[in-house]
């Protein structure tokens, strides 16, 4: 008796822990792209608090790091992180401008992967995300999650990026959780809270 109960909560323990994301059919994936789409249309600002912990195979722990990401469209989006260190990036007018704790530049050569992430954040904003023609997109789903699987189309992309991965709250239309795995496959996973929609934001957030 004792062996079938600890067998069970085995089995329950398995199931909890290696369920995984199960593939949208045609229909759900249309749907979930139209809702999106749709309910992103309206939005014109968005600010969230970030916890980003970035994983990479020569070093033991993972770098974890905090900050704020300011949206306001079409195109402005800032990324400052506070903690442990204060470092800026901004994305507005097509250029990119850094504020590495003082020192600043408008010319980064590592940005590049960071910058098809502001890509998909900013449209994620507008609903354009699915259609970037850089990446093909998969749809999947799970218990708390809608998730658009992002990889890039060219060698070129590939070479830096093997996926983009975007996860929805079930019933909301805005990103929730990012998760990057480079082409050498080190991780970066970045969690929004604390988010503002349709908030006004001061001109300062896009200014080093």
């Amino acid at each position: 008796m004792i062996k079938n109960i600890a067998f069970l909560a085995y089995l329950l323990v398995s199931s909890f822990f290696f369920a995984q994301n199960t593939a949208m059919s045609g229909t759900e994936a249309k749907a979930f792209v139209a809702k999106v789409s749709s309910e992103t249309k309206e939005i014109k600002t968005l600010q969230s608090d970030f916890t980003q912990t970035k994983k990479m195979d020569f070093l033991d722990k993972s770098i974890v790091t905090y900050g704020k990401m300011s949206l306001k469209t079409p195109n402005m989006l800032s990324w400052k992180y506070t903690k442990p260190y204060q470092y800026s990036i901004i994305f507005k007018d097509n250029k990119i401008f850094i504020n590495d704790q003082g020192k600043k530049s408008s010319v980064d050569a590592k940005s590049k992967t960071f910058e098809k992430i502001n890509k998909l954040i900013v449209g994620s904003s507008n609903g354009q995300m699915f259609n970037d023609p850089e990446f093909s997109v998969s749809y999947f789903k799970n218990v708390n999650y809608n998730i658009a699987k992002f990889t890039p189309k060219s060698a070129q992309l590939l070479k830096y990026i093997k996926q983009i991965e975007l996860s929805f709250p079930k019933g909301q239309s805005t990103v929730s959780q990012v998760n990057m795995t480079e082409a050498s496959g080190d991780t970066t996973n970045i969690v929004f809270k604390n988010t503002k929609i349709n908030a006004p934001i001061a001109a300062s957030e896009f200014s080093l």
